[in-house]
């Protein structure tokens, strides 16, 4: 090995394009976002770039790719490559298995979460004006976008829930700031101007023809909150893409 590579290898001497380089390459072989310290952890002890070089480098990816069909994103988990939104329906081809769509029942539950969090299962009914049935929970805690951070200090000591980074990764946000501005939610009108935010492909139950939720009368008598068309956990039979990684 020439003294060169060596060097490259180490990268101790490494320019800003060469670096570019070496992030990219190892971006692009990651199957989950990285961050500062997961970028740092390839180089060897002695030649590990400072977090200005880092983000000097991811610069200069972003601006190679601006007119490319991917791009570089900032997530909360660190850092990705992925496919533009708007070639994602192309992509999606690519896979004979969609990914799942899920009710408004479900999006609402996690709207109000977003907001209003930490948040008990009591309050969110309370907003919807429905029983809150538990397999839509199940689903969005399996599906990594809630978790239950504590418990309300009131009788029955409820438990709080709250978003997730795998949540923000998703939906490609890097923090709840990102997130559309709602000074408070009163009402569903409220709730649906912020889901639609949230869920700019508009793939809800509403579109796919599911029912309204039962009325607020008829939850006092243990309907749970099951809009017709929906699958159990909240799913539906149609699907939605998701966002892409290269």
């Amino acid at each position: 090995m020439s003294e060169q590579e060596s060097r490259d290898e180490g990268g101790a001497e490494l320019t800003r394009d060469e670096l570019g380089r070496v992030l990219e390459a190892v971006l692009l072989a990651s199957d989950q976002p990285l961050s500062f310290e997961r970028l740092q952890g390839v180089f060897d002890p002695d030649a590990i770039p400072s977090r200005a070089q880092l983000r000097e480098a991811l610069d200069w990816i972003a601006e190679q790719r601006a007119d490319s069909a991917t791009e570089l994103t900032e997530v909360a988990s660190g850092w990705r490559l992925q496919v533009r939104e708007r070639y994602a329906p192309w992509v999606a081809r690519l896979w004979r298995e969609k990914p799942q769509r899920y009710s408004r029942a479900l999006l609402e539950t996690l709207a109000i979460i977003c907001y209003r969090q930490p948040i008990t299962r009591g309050e969110i009914e309370e907003i919807r004006g429905v029983s809150l049935s538990a397999t839509i929970v199940r689903t969005l805690l399996e599906r990594g976008w809630i978790r239950e951070v504590g418990h309300r200090e009131v009788p029955g000591r409820p438990v709080l829930l709250g978003t997730t980074r795998q949540f923000l990764d998703d939906y490609n946000l890097k923090s709840l700031d990102q997130l559309p501005a709602l000074p408070e939610i009163k009402d569903l009108d409220a709730l649906h101007a912020a889901l639609a935010r949230l869920d700019p492909d508009g793939v809800t139950a509403d579109a796919a023809g599911a029912e309204p939720d039962e009325p607020e009368e008829q939850t006092d008598a243990g309907i749970e909150d099951q809009p017709v068309g929906d699958d159990d956990d909240g799913r539906e039979s149609g699907e939605r893409p998701t966002r892409l990684p290269t």
